[in-house]
């Protein structure tokens, strides 16, 4: 018996068939299509650039660069031909003029002074191009003071052997001190983990260092590679978005003397806000990791480079902790670099959360009051009535408690919200119940009023200025004649 498994949706459907008789095959598995990536796993950018006309010229106009830039094998070719077709084209020269000379003919004659002693023919005179080139000087071959084209030969001969080694050599040097090779012991995770940590969805991924000379200045960048279509109907492929791994508060900045795992939150101002586990296996996109430091042996800038697609980002993962202490250091097991396992993690989006969150918890009226410490009690009092979020008070009730007849600054400081109620909802469990019953004068009403509301406002003249409490009559006594009509016909009511 074998079990063939079909997946629906995100159901699974297992159904047990014989394997013979039946005539029925499983059907070979259907091999997905390699995603096509913007960047390799080692760094590699998979752009070419064509249909360049008449702009090849720029690369001649920055040589050096374009000679560096080239793959081994074309720089060792350009290599020995240029120094081959130069020893020949200046071989060719000494022989040229030992043959118009007519040293070649006179060359035994030991009376005759040739131009270059011992040269007849084309061997010889490349054997002396050579030994002048590399200074090694036999003796046996040399110029005479007879030639006077020869000495002028020999100074454009030097000039030109120097100015070919300086660059030949200067562009060897500089492709092979390239910090290139000081990205491969660079290291980073096969996968990126989306899990909780810290009580946020956060998307993560590891960074490690191999060698023991540190990457100085170290920092570390994202970018999100992904198309997508404006409103004005404009098409982007491959727009790039930044992620942020800390750049606001310096986490961007590592210290890479261990594998570091380096957390992306995902929130409102992240790509991902609305990205869940079913909404990832429909998306595209691409996350591109660089890694820039400084080289401490060499102090050159060096630069590593990977990327993570949609299907090597795992969702509700987490990556295995790789660093133990043993007696009198700390140990790294790279063996587990690249391992995760699972924890539980919601399957939606930080979008979808929220709404959810929204919805379940009960309706109840936003806390006006507690945007912070610099908000006072009358900006409460102004928002709650442009809000209406109170029930009305009787007219009389309203005059009492109102804020019409107050000094502003005395209403300021003397009505906090654990002294003074402005609104139906906190005023006390007496004076709602006599508030509810029907039939009850507004009179009788707005004198129990009056005597609740007026007791705090006596308590906390001791808590006012100095200059105020002279206003006030000192701490606790009648207010005089300098306060408002209604504030002294309150202040009045209380001591009848």
């Amino acid at each position: 018996m074998s079990a063939l498994r079909k997946k629906f949706g995100d159901d699974y459907q297992v159904v047990t068939t014989s394997s013979s008789g039946s005539g029925f095959s499983q059907p070979p598995p259907e091999k997905k299509k390699k995603r096509q990536r913007f960047v390799d796993k080692n760094g590699r950018c998979n752009v070419q650039h064509g249909n360049l006309g008449g702009e090849t010229s720029r690369y001649l106009s920055d040589l050096f660069t374009t000679l560096v830039d080239l793959k081994w094998r074309w720089n060792l070719f350009i290599f020995i031909l240029t120094y081959t077709v130069a020893w020949l084209f200046m071989a060719s020269m000494w022989w040229f003029i030992a043959y118009i000379r007519g040293d070649l003919n006179k060359a035994h004659n030991e009376k005759y002074t040739p131009c270059v002693a011992n040269v007849y023919n084309f061997p010889s005179a490349f054997l002396f191009f050579i030994e002048t080139e590399a200074t090694i000087g036999y003796g046996y071959r040399y110029i005479t003071d007879k030639c006077p084209e020869g000495i002028i030969l020999f100074l454009f001969q030097s000039i030109l052997g120097s100015i070919v080694d300086a660059f030949l050599i200067g562009c060897m040097f500089i492709k092979m001190s390239q910090p290139k090779k000081r990205a491969e012991t660079l290291m980073f995770s096969e996968h990126a983990a989306i899990s909780m940590r810290d009580g946020k969805l956060t998307l993560m991924f590891r960074v490690g260092n191999l060698r023991n000379s540190h990457m100085v200045s170290a920092q570390i960048r994202c970018k999100l590679l992904k198309s997508r279509q404006t409103p004005e109907g404009e098409f982007l492929p491959l727009d790039q978005l930044e992620l942020d791994v800390g750049f606001s508060t310096g986490a961007d900045q590592l210290f890479l003397v261990s594998p570091l795992t380096i957390c992306h939150v995902i929130d409102t101002k992240s790509p991902f806000y609305d990205l869940s586990q079913r909404s990832m296996q429909t998306e595209q996109f691409e996350i591109v990791v660089i890694l820039e430091g400084i080289v401490e042996t060499t102090g050159m800038t060096c630069q590593a480079r990977t990327s993570y697609t949609e299907d090597e980002v795992l969702w509700g993962h987490r990556f295995f902790p790789v660093i133990s202490l043993e007696e009198g250091f700390f140990k790294v097991d790279y063996s587990q670099f690249h391992a995760t396992f699972e924890v539980p993690t919601p399957p939606y989006s930080v979008k979808e959360q929220e709404e959810a969150l929204l919805l379940s918890s009960p309706l109840m009226a936003p806390s006006l009051c507690n945007s912070g410490e610099k908000n006072s009690s009358l900006d409460c009092l102004e928002t709650l009535e442009d809000n209406d979020s109170t029930t009305k008070l009787p007219t009389k009730l309203q005059k009492i408690t109102g804020r019409d007849g107050l000094p502003k600054k005395l209403l300021r400081m003397s009505s906090t919200t654990s002294e003074m109620t402005y609104s139906f909802g906190d005023l006390p469990m007496k004076l709602q119940r006599i508030s509810s019953v029907p039939g009850v004068s507004e009179d009788k009403q707005a004198g129990k009023t009056c005597k609740i509301s007026t007791e705090p406002i006596s308590k906390s003249v001791a808590d006012l200025p100095p200059k105020l409490q002279r206003l006030a009559g000192g701490g606790g006594g009648r207010m005089d004649g300098h306060l408002p009509p209604k504030l002294r016909k309150m202040n009045s009511d209380r001591f009848t």
